[in-house]
């Protein structure tokens, strides 16, 4: 049951990434972060990107080496959209979710049910400020858990030109019954035109390494149907909010 849900939980920390790849750097999330960090919230927290629309391939890897050499290795991809509203489509296998602020709403559409579930995004969440992801630092670590941030300067990554920081948490030997002191790394790129990130690399010796990769950039205008519920499907509305996509998609499941 642990190595379940040691599984559950890596998986989750990479399929939260989609809406804070499509939407920027302008703001921290809201799950309590761990593993990939960043990628553990979405744009319901955050200022849309507006003015700069495009549509890219996210491939998001995890790897867990176990003691006596047993591997664990994961690879999703996701089709993610932005519009210049900074309406944000993400596509993966049967799920499609689409985060609109300028309707206010979050949609999930199951393409094999023909069905929408969709939500009021909360005002407050979405006009609140928060710190810039390359100065992010987890929850809350442990008593005596350290951080350093280091500006990696400017590099072309996946072909475009970005700018990278690196976070590394140390926690102290003992703080979490650990005899030796633990490290944990962050480093992420960000595109200087799209704010997005482009790569997202995380290293966490309990959980193994997270890697995120933005790739199949294109800067065209999205046809304006593809944030739109599509017709013939049921449309269910009023369901409570959870804190962002990933918690509703979880619940319906």
């Amino acid at each position: 049951m642990a190595m379940k849900n040691l599984i559950v939980f890596s998986a989750l920390a990479l399929g939260a990434a989609t809406f804070v790849l499509a939407q920027g750097p302008g703001h921290n999330h809201g799950f309590g972060e761990r593993g990939m960090g960043p990628m553990m919230a979405g744009p319901w927290n955050r200022t849309p990107v507006t003015g700069a629309p495009y549509s890219a391939v996210e491939t998001r890897e995890f790897s867990q080496t176990l003691p006596g050499g047993n591997v664990i290795q994961k690879q999703e991809q996701t089709k993610v959209t932005r519009d210049s509203e900074g309406r944000v489509r993400s596509e993966s296998g049967n799920t499609v979710a689409i985060f609109d602020p300028v309707a206010g709403n979050f949609t999930r559409l199951d393409s094999q049910k023909l069905t929408a579930s969709q939500t009021a995004l909360p005002h407050q969440r979405m006009a609140r400020t928060r710190p810039a992801q390359g100065n992010w630092q987890p929850h809350r670590g442990p008593a005596g858990a350290s951080f350093q941030t280091e500006d990696l300067g400017t590099q072309t990554i996946n072909g475009l030109v970005a700018t990278g920081t690196r976070v590394t948490e140390t926690i102290p030997a003992g703080a979490i019954g650990n005899q030796q002191p633990l490290v944990v790394t962050r480093t992420t790129w960000i595109s200087t035109e799209l704010k997005v990130p482009v790569q997202i690399v995380s290293s966490d010796p309990r959980f193994g390494t997270s890697t995120m990769n933005l790739t199949a950039v294109t800067r065209e205008e999205p046809d304006a149907a593809l944030f739109k519920v599509p017709p013939g499907y049921s449309v269910s509305t009023g369901q409570r909010w959870h804190g962002g996509p990933q918690a509703l998609t979880l619940q319906q499941q």
